[in-house]
This record gives structure tokens, C-alpha cells and sequence, in this order.
């Protein structure tokens, strides 16, 4: 099979790969949209980088033995291997599972376990069906396009009586935007690219401000009869992004963490979370019996398509990675096998 790697700082190709091989009840799944996340970092930073994505969409063509999926069937590839018995897996919560399965010792090798290719291997557990209408573009959108705000949303119990703050209108800001919009909740969008600006915007935001402003947190109290958002979402993956969101929030508020951060953010325990009674929530991912709810967003929001900026071959991988660094994007799918 084919797959792309990163041989160096914004250098990327196509190599030949072994195809993996059913065992158990993993099975062998055919790709058909890989979309593209945060590997563009890895790409501009000149990380070399052999197993790339964690989210796809495709076609059951191998099989070990009987089990959840068949031969033919058009699935969701779930992120991760994790064990599927324990008491998180069990109940939904498998994002968090402390006992994932080490792949290339399962296996006897790592291939298999990346979506930019034309082949991946997973557990069948992990592969919830795809609607007869709806194509493996969309579908895909299951996983990080939709999938992080998602989760918080629920957590959150966000709703049409609701004003959300939305810090980051990258493509996983922009899926909050969607998921925000189809729940009927006001929304209020923190970004600074202009390309991001404009396609929230078109998403319905009501507002985008520039988080570069120092005012912003003025002018979202300004937006909200003085007292700030109802909830806050931080999908931009930084420190100033998230202690936007906990002071942007009304008091009694509810903030959620998606974004990946590496510093440390300060939180001042008696004013932030004791007199101002904030909720902090971290959300990975959602509960994998929402998945149905998840398609059910696909299928009926009117803002799917422009959440997807841009489909392309993985035979043209460099231009994929360029686009994806340029952050002039919405959420960009790959075609293995064009």
C-alpha cells in the first residue's frame, strides 16, 4: 500500500508500505477520506514523521473472523486502540482508556496503525456504521471536525438559551461553530486570521472579535448585558486563548478545554473557580454512544459543507501539507488512492 510520511522540515511523499493483516476481531479497513489535523506541525517543524493521522472514513475488506462488521460495511474509524473491556471503554468513555492496546506488539509491526494510508487496522468495536446517505467525506467529520466540541457541548449542556464563546476558528473551532449553530445557540467567535474570520462568520457567528484586542473581554461583556458568555470553549490550543474563556464566562459559567496546550495556564482558584463558580471541563472527545447524535448533525446541519475547505488526492501530499501550514482552511480530507 501506499502512505505519506514527513521526511523533513515541509517535505512530505508518498512511500510503499506492507499491507496489515486481520487478527482477532481487528480488521482491515480501506480508506477512502483521511482528513487532515495538527500533523502540519510536525510537517513545518521538519519532525520526521512515518505514521501519520488518526481519523478516517472507509470500507471493511478483511476480516479474521465473525464480529461486529463484515466485509463491504462503510464505517467511521474511531481515534485510538484502546482495550474495549474496561469500566471507561464499557460505558462509552474509551478516549480515556488507561489500558490501550501497544499497537505494534499486538500486531508484530506499526504499520497499519496510520490513516494517511491506503490501508489501516482496528478494532471492530471501534467502527460505528455510515449512513447509506451520507458519503465518507462527511462522515469522517465524526472524528476531530466535529467530535471535540461535541463532546463538551454535552457536557456543557449547551442549548438554544445559551451564548457560547468559540476562542479559535480553526477547523476544530469552525466544527464548534456547526455543532454551536445546530443546537440554536448564540454564538461569539475569538480569531484574528482573516480567512478564519470570514468563513465563521458565514457559518453564522454572530460576532468574531480579534483576540489580539485587549478590550475583547469588555467588548464580549458588552455583547451580554455586562455579565459574559453562558459557556466558553477554548479550540485555539493556547494559554491566552484559554484564560479568555474563563474570564469571558459569566459567573456560574461553564469553560471547556479542547484545544491541546503544552504551557501552563494560571488559574487563580479563589476568584476563577470559588466566587466566580466557574465549571472547567476537559473534552478529548465524545462518549462513543453519541455517535448517532453525532450523525444526526452531519445529516441535517446546513453548515457540513463549509466545514470541509478543501478535498485532495494524498498523491499530492506536499501541497496538502502546504495548505494545511498556511491556516487558510477549514477541515481538508485526503483520497488515499488518488
Amino acid at each position: 500500500m501506499k502512505k505519506a510520511v514527513i521526511l523533513g522540515e515541509r517535505k512530505a511523499a508518498l512511500v510503499e508500505a506492507s499491507d496489515p493483516q486481520p487478527k482477532e476481531d481487528w480488521v482491515v479497513v480501506k480508506v477512502h477520506a483521511a482528513p487532515m489535523c495538527t500533523e502540519y506541525k510536525s510537517f513545518v517543524a521538519g519532525h520526521k514523521a512515518e505514521f501519520l493521522g488518526h481519523e478516517a472514513a472507509g470500507e471493511v475488506v478483511a476480516v479474521a473472523q465473525p464480529g461486529r462488521v463484515k466485509v463491504g460495511d462503510r464505517v467511521v474509524v474511531m481515534p485510538q486502540y484502546p482495550c474495549g473491556k474496561c469500566v471507561l471503554c464499557v460505558a462509552g468513555d474509551y478516549i480515556h482508556c488507561e489500558n490501550s492496546y501497544d499497537f505494534a506488539q499486538f500486531t508484530g509491526s506499526r504499520e497499519g496503525s496510520a490513516t494517511y494510508a491506503q490501508y489501516l487496522l482496528k478494532p471492530s468495536w471501534l467502527l460505528p456504521p455510515i449512513p447509506d446517505d451520507v458519503s465518507y467525506e462527511r462522515a469522517s467529520l465524526a472524528c476531530c471536525g466535529l467530535g471535540p466540541s461535541f463532546g463538551a457541548f454535552q457536557s456543557m449542556g449547551l442549548s438554544a438559551f445559551d451564548t457560547v464563546l468559540i476562542a479559535g476558528a480553526g477547523p476544530v473551532g469552525l466544527g464548534a461553530v456547526v455543532n454551536a449553530r445546530y443546537r440554536g445557540a448564540r454564538v461569539i467567535v475569538a480569531e484574528s486570521i482573516p480567512w478564519r474570520v470570514a468563513r465563521a462568520k458565514e457559518m453564522g457567528a454572530e460576532c468574531v472579535l480579534d483576540p489580539r484586542d485587549e478590550g475583547i473581554v469588555r467588548q464580549i461583556k458588552e455583547l451580554t448585558n455586562g455579565k459574559g458568555t453562558d459557556c466558553a470553549i477554548d479550540c485555539a490550543g493556547n494559554v491566552q486563548a484559554e484564560r479568555l474563556c474563563i474570564d469571558a464566562a459569566r459567573r456560574k459559567g461553564k469553560v471547556a478545554f479542547v484545544g491541546e496546550c503544552g504551557d501552563d495556564l494560571p488559574i487563580r482558584v479563589s476568584p476563577d473557580l470559588i466566587r466566580k463558580g466557574l465549571t472547567l471541563i476537559g473534552s478529548w472527545h465524545y462518549n462513543l454512544k453519541d455517535y448517532p447524535l453525532i450523525m444526526k448533525v452531519i445529516r441535517e446541519s446546513p453548515l457540513i459543507d463549509l466545514l470541509i475547505s478543501h478535498i485532495m488526492p494524498m498523491s499530492q501530499i506536499q501541497e496538502a501539507f502546504e495548505l494545511s501550514a498556511s491556516r487558510q482552511t477549514a477541515k481538508g480530507i485526503l483520497k488515499p488512492w488518488e
